[in-house]
């Protein structure tokens, strides 16, 4: 019994550790939730869809539109959804962007220095800076309000469907807000947003620099910068958008709904006609200059307007041919009927001086120049290279008429010709394009405008016109009076004789 009790005792004080090690044994753990599914990878581009991106870019067409059909199996059941865009889709293209950035560098390259260049040879010795200092002046305010609001009031479309989205596009790019280096497709699929605006920032530019030619040599240049805010909001941003803008109201290869489907390829309407009809009421509302009629006011240096007009014409490529917004077939049809216009405008307007005075001047070839960039440039994406040869014609002719014969006939001193070559020119170019737009020259015409191209476009063209003529006039007239009353327009007379580079900037732009 001692026994049997000993060999009890020793097996369960053996038992205890492992009993002890039981009890402190942490409890079985629940089973496992089960974890949610993952949702599987998107799908790789295919090569079909890779393929699909490539040749959305050398086309220069949407990539964003879905592929109706996938690859499929053995069994016929397509291996990847269909409806999926092409890995292409939101980037810019490196070859549209490069031709872009170049074509805004050439038309800020016609403002500073071509436009000054050309103006500062055709005014007095005594006035040349101030022509300077007027576009590098404009170039920097202008600049300032595109950032803040311009780009948005032109080509935004927040305010569609609302009253004041008759007049601008806009507040969602303010301070150029979400302007980012990928596309807005509203106006490239393939070229930067950025990009983009500084490109139309140029044409902003150089718009209301041109009014600076009929106002030359009598202007304070505090009146000028004044007056210039309020023309570009009350003119500039206004019709930019009309005729650009994605909901533009005269946007009529864009904008299916417009109230007026003209057509402006590069700015006849919004930049020529309305700088030029501006122009000339503001050298109206000013007056002609100190002597104008009686003393001699001849340009100080034909070498310098030479300068200026080929470097005009030379940026006049990235002006018309940029104006494609890509580097397309569409911009290889302006780049070639921008060249044919302007010479043979240039021709023209020598050969009508020798045929009436027996001798074709040097500034008479580089109004002729200028005068056919600047009636080609609304047609310049629209019409084959026989209408713009008859452009080139009509756009020495008609100027002609108007600077050589009209100006003289009527007595007002549009100091540079700003009216005469711009205004009728513009005038001239934006109905040209109505009665010679063909679309061999460009599809998009046939988009919305198939039914009017050929037969009534030039109707809509006469009402674009009508809108750009009275809205300039009317603002000017405002704008005008308004600043003559605040702060005056011109400057003594006594400071007007000395010369505006003297009295204005305390410079002289040459030393004896």
């Amino acid at each position: 019994m001692k026994s049997l009790l000993r060999t009890l005792t020793i097996l369960t004080l053996a038992a205890l550790p492992f009993v002890a090690s039981a009890q402190n044994a942490p409890a079985p753990a629940a089973p496992a939730a089960a974890e949610p599914a993952k949702t599987p990878p998107p799908p790789q581009p295919t090569l079909e869809m890779r393929v699909a991106g490539i040749e959305a870019y050398l086309t220069n067409s949407d990539p964003t539109v879905p592929l109706q059909v996938g690859p499929k199996d053995k069994d016929g059941k397509p291996t990847i959804p269909t409806g999926l865009t092409t890995p292409a889709a939101g980037t810019s293209g490196p070859g549209h962007n490069s031709f872009m950035m170049v074509s805004a560098a050439l038309v800020l390259f016609m403002t500073l220095p071509g436009l000054f260049l050309f103006y500062g040879g055709l005014v007095r010795s005594k006035n040349v800076l101030s022509v300077v200092a007027q576009c590098f002046g404009l170039a920097g305010m202008v600049t300032i309000l595109w950032w803040a609001f311009g780009y948005s009031l032109v080509f935004g479309k927040s305010f569609a469907g609302t009253g004041l989205g008759h007049l601008f596009g806009g507040s969602e790019f303010f301070f150029l807000k979400d302007v980012t280096s990928a596309p807005n497709s509203d106006y490239s699929f393939w070229v930067s947003q950025n990009v983009f605006a500084m490109y139309q920032l140029m044409f902003a530019i150089i718009t209301p620099a041109l009014i600076v030619g009929a106002i030359a040599e009598r202007m304070k240049f505090s009146a000028l910068m004044l007056f210039m805010v309020g023309w570009m909001f009350l003119v500039y941003f206004p019709m930019a958008h009309a005729i650009w803008g994605a909901t533009g109201d005269m946007n009529g290869v864009a904008n299916a709904s417009a109230a007026i489907k003209a057509i402006d390829f590069a700015g006849g309407t919004v930049v020529h006609m309305t700088s030029g009809w501006s122009a000339l009421l503001l050298c109206i509302i000013l007056g002609p200059r100190l002597g104008f009629g009686k003393q001699t006011m001849a340009p100080h240096s034909m070498v310098l307007c030479a300068v200026g007009t080929g470097m005009l014409w030379v940026g006049w490529y990235g002006f018309n041919a940029g104006s494609a917004v890509a580097a397309d077939g569409i911009a290889a049809q302006a780049f070639t009927t921008t060249t044919l216009a302007a010479a043979v405008a240039a021709f023209t307007w020598g050969a009508l001086e020798w045929i009436i005075r027996k001798h074709a001047s040097v500034l008479g070839m580089c109004s002729g120049a200028v005068a056919g960039l600047v009636v080609i440039t609304p047609a310049s994406g629209f019409v084959t290279a026989n209408g713009a040869v008859l452009i080139g014609v009509l756009a020495a002719v008609v100027p002609f008429l108007a600077v050589v014969y009209l100006k003289s006939k009527l007595g007002y001193d549009d100091a540079l010709d700003t009216f005469g070559v711009h205004a009728v020119g513009g005038t001239l170019g934006a109905i040209m394009t109505g009665l010679l737009a063909a679309n061999e020259a460009n599809g998009n015409l046939a988009t919305n405008l198939k039914d009017l191209v050929g037969k009534t476009l030039v109707n809509e063209q006469l009402k674009a016109v009508a809108v750009t003529l009275v809205l300039s006039l009317v603002a000017t007239g405002i704008l005008a009076y308004a600043i003559k009353a605040l702060i005056g327009l011109r400057p003594s007379e006594e400071d007007e004789a000395r010369g505006l580079d003297i009295t204005d900037h305390g410079e002289e732009g040459y030393t004896r």
